[in-house]
């Protein structure tokens, strides 16, 4: 056994941080995320630092904010100098592997892992670039839109599911190949799925799981266009609202299918977990579960991510380390910046980059904290950068061109009551003047934007060198083959080893 503990990370897409209160709601049919949740420290109030995919991902991989790494949006590349836990692991000894999506933008598909398990579900040129100088005009082709909404409900396989049975299918072949300990160094092995993350269809067997009756109703009910914020208005117009009429059905439907989709994802990984215990590789491993942003789920009328609202920023997370740590539910509000410094303070690995977030082993021993928690956007939906502070019981959301945002939560978890004024706000600006130059942040982002379209339109245009990943499989080196002695190869690729095996 390893001095040093072994990783395995669960990444899920999508998953809102309202359901996983106090581990898995009730209504969950999750047995597996139940039984690891009942076993480890659950923090409550754990936030993305932007409520998109890339940027998310970058941010917790790198445990720094993207406007500080140019990661904005869905088509922002991390750049290649930037190190991340993947680095600093595999720097000190670990094997690093990814299976499944990570949605890095760019040539360089490792930062730091050693290898990719799959490819990628989503594209990872610059094709999905916003335009700010041109925030009234939908890009049809890549924009969300309402048809996963009023497209939900049952089918036997879809784009997303078939990624996951992959995405499971080799996590358990590269734990089985860790256990015949060909390689004796500590692993951190990240498995990141694609669901629940939208369109809204499931497996007959997973649908069957939530009759409509049993569902949990809506927080807050639709708010009509012309009473919402401005940039729920953007994220409406973006979505081409317009053009679909949502029923009262569309929305059981959705919300019936993602939760669906919880209790798919949770046989997934179950099945991994089972392979671990089996692989008898579990003692020495800290499992770590969480997703990259959450899903506004048909709140305020609202659907998808890209929001500051809880909905879509707060995401669950649990660290199941029995040997390290006892169970525990943390509402100290954290963020998954935070999880870079918390593996390698685990792993005894220095951080030497300048980073955002703080370790949460001193949470997980019953220590405190009182930093707040940043968060920004800019990606799609948004013509101006976006920033969140989050304090012990308030949010304050400020964006240059909308009025401010500020939420009591302790008092008003489903932030309907809007604080700020003149007054209210004021402290809450000097932390945001402090910590952001929202002018050079906002030459920034439209700088990498029109550099980026310039790029992907000329790499467009000719002969196509596609950036996607392809996982190398040597097939002359796969199962029985006439250089190999096959007593040999039989015995070493059984685990656990016979009683012959030499």
């Amino acid at each position: 056994m390893s001095k040093q503990p072994n990783f395995l990370i669960f990444m899920v897409d999508e998953l809102c941080g309202r359901f996983f209160d106090d581990g898995p709601a009730d209504f969950l049919q999750v047995p597996n995320l139940r039984r690891l949740s009942d076993e480890a420290v659950n923090f409550a109030n754990t936030y993305c630092p932007s409520p998109l995919c890339t940027p998310s991902r970058a941010g917790f991989m790198t445990g720094q904010l993207t406007s500080k790494i140019g990661a904005y949006d869905n088509a922002a590349e991390l750049c290649s100098s930037v190190p991340t836990f993947a680095h600093y692991l595999r720097r000190s000894g670990y094997q690093t592997a990814l299976s499944g999506k990570m949605h890095f933008i760019g040539a360089d598909q490792l930062h730091g892992f050693e290898e990719r398990l799959t490819t990628d579900i989503y594209p990872v040129d610059f094709g999905w670039t916003p335009d700010w100088t041109k925030p009234h005009e939908r890009i049809d082709w890549w924009y969300h839109n309402f048809s996963t909404v009023t497209g939900a409900g049952v089918a036997e396989t879809t784009n997303q599911l078939e990624y996951d049975d992959d995405v499971c299918h080799f996590s358990k072949c590269k734990i089985r190949d860790l256990a015949r300990g060909k390689d004796e160094r500590p692993f951190c092995l990240t498995v990141s799925f694609t669901h629940p993350h939208d369109p809204f269809v499931t497996r007959q067997q997973y649908w069957d799981l939530y009759p409509e009756d049993k569902l949990p109703g809506l927080n807050v009910a639709a708010i009509s266009f012309e009473d919402m914020d401005p940039h729920s208005k953007r994220l409406m117009n973006m979505s081409d609202w317009t053009t679909y009429d949502i029923s009262e059905q569309n929305v059981i439907d959705s919300r019936r299918a993602y939760f669906a989709n919880i209790s798919y994802l949770d046989e997934q990984i179950g099945q991994i977990l089972e392979t671990l215990k089996n692989c008898q590789l579990d003692d020495n491993t800290i499992i770590i579960f969480l997703s990259d942003h959450g899903d506004m789920l048909g709140e305020r009328g609202l659907w998808f991510k890209m929001s500051m609202f809880e909905e879509s920023i707060r995401v669950p997370m649990f660290v199941h380390a029995p040997g390290h740590f006892s169970p525990a539910k943390i509402t100290t509000p954290v963020s998954t910046l935070d999880v870079l410094p918390t593996l390698l303070e685990l792993a005894n690995v220095p951080v030497e980059s300048d980073i955002d977030g703080h370790s949460l082993v001193e949470l997980c021993s019953g220590g405190k904290r009182t930093e707040p928690v940043f968060a920004e956007y800019a990606g799609e939906g948004s013509i101006a950068p976006m920033v969140m502070v989050r304090t012990a019981n308030e949010k304050f959301i400020h964006c240059p061109v909308d009025p401010p945002q500020l939420f009591n939560l302790a008092d008003d978890p489903f932030e309907q009551v809007n604080l700020a004024n003149s007054a209210t706000i004021k402290p809450f600006m000097q932390i945001v003047e402090q910590k952001w130059d929202l002018a050079t942040y906002d030459a920034d982002v439209r700088k990498s934007q029109r550099d980026r379209l310039i790029v992907y339109h000329a790499l467009r245009q000719g002969e196509y060198v596609p950036w996607d990943y392809a996982p190398p499989q040597n097939a002359s080196e796969r199962y029985m083959r006439n250089h190999l002695d096959l007593n040999v190869l039989e015995a070493n690729a059984r685990f656990p080893k016979g009683k012959e095996s030499p």
